[in-house]
């Protein structure tokens, strides 16, 4: 079992409960009776999903051996998990593979129960567990914007649908907090594996335009995270209360400056490492908490 948990990268998962919770809220916050055992299954499954997506990615980075040359850091370079017993790496894709199974079972349970939508998110969904690693990898937009894509718009949109039986503009415009906070979590997790990933065939952008001008991207994704919960409060799609998410300004203003100025300095980048974990999980759970109150 130590092999199973270890590859799906525990300390890493708290990150789908935040994204499963802030589509929780916004079902709230829209007037939806919600079904505890059916928020308990979205948190399930987002967790699930979640250590697909890392165990896949433990597997294929131990098979092509990239694993055994990547430096790690608390927050990058895999869990090493399999590294040193790489005799076990069919547990690492038996892992992948059942737990994505066990995602597909409940969206087709949410299918039957709501229609078939939730099917169509959640083949996207499989599709970018799936082919993150081995492809997405070596296209830099797809890289940039799959983790995003995965945590955000299809995580928090298919809570959202999964809890009301249809979608709407507040989950949606919610979904971009997730969206451009984890494109930037794992953008700036490559700065350490840059090296190692390029001798590997992997072409994401501190490879393709180096770590400098890929800590540009890195600021201006963070500027749009509250860009656009500020507009959704003027535009009235959001309460003001979801204004607390403002609160981890405190470190995404040392985070952004931190990444600028060290960028090709990794000792001194780590902590504008922690500080990114810190505002993706923090965010969200500020701006579901600004949802809840009346």
């Amino acid at each position: 079992m130590k092999y199973v948990i270890g590859v799906m990268r525990p300390p890493f998962l708290p990150l789908a409960v935040a994204c499963v919770f802030l589509g929780l809220t916004a079902a709230i916050w829209g007037g939806y009776t919600i079904n505890v055992w059916h928020a308990i299954l979205c948190f399930v499954g987002g967790i699930l999903a979640h250590g697909a997506v890392n165990a896949f990615n433990e597997y294929e980075d131990v098979k092509s051996g990239l694993d055994f040359t990547t430096t790690r850091t608390p927050f990058s370079g895999g869990s090493g998990t399999i590294v040193s017993a790489p005799e076990k790496l069919p547990i690492a894709l038996w892992t992948a593979i059942i737990t994505s199974a066990i995602c597909v079972a409940i969206g087709v349970y949410f299918a039957f129960l709501h229609g078939w939508q939730i099917l169509a998110l959640g083949a996207l969904g499989l599709f970018v567990i799936i082919a993150y690693t081995p492809w997405f990898n070596k296209q830099p937009i797809l890289c940039l914007i799959s983790p995003g894509l995965g945590f955000g718009t299809l995580m928090v949109n298919g809570t959202f649908f999964c809890l009301t039986g249809t979608f709407s503009w507040t989950a949606l415009l919610v979904s971009f907090i997730p969206f451009f906070l984890v494109s930037n979590l794992l953008l700036l997790n490559e700065f350490p594996d840059a090296d190692a990933d390029q001798k590997f065939g992997r072409k994401h952008y501190p490879i393709l335009i180096g770590r400098q001008a890929s800590a540009v991207i890195f600021v201006v994704f963070e500027a749009l995270t509250y860009v656009t919960l500020v507009a959704g409060v003027a535009f009235g799609l959001l309460p003001a209360w979801t204004l607390l998410g403002l609160v981890t300004l405190v470190f995404a203003i040392p985070a952004a400056l931190g990444a600028l100025k060290n960028a090709n300095d990794l000792p001194k980048l780590a902590p504008s490492m922690g500080q990114n974990v810190l505002l993706n999980l923090i965010t969200p759970v500020l701006m579901g908490i600004g949802l809840l109150i009346r």
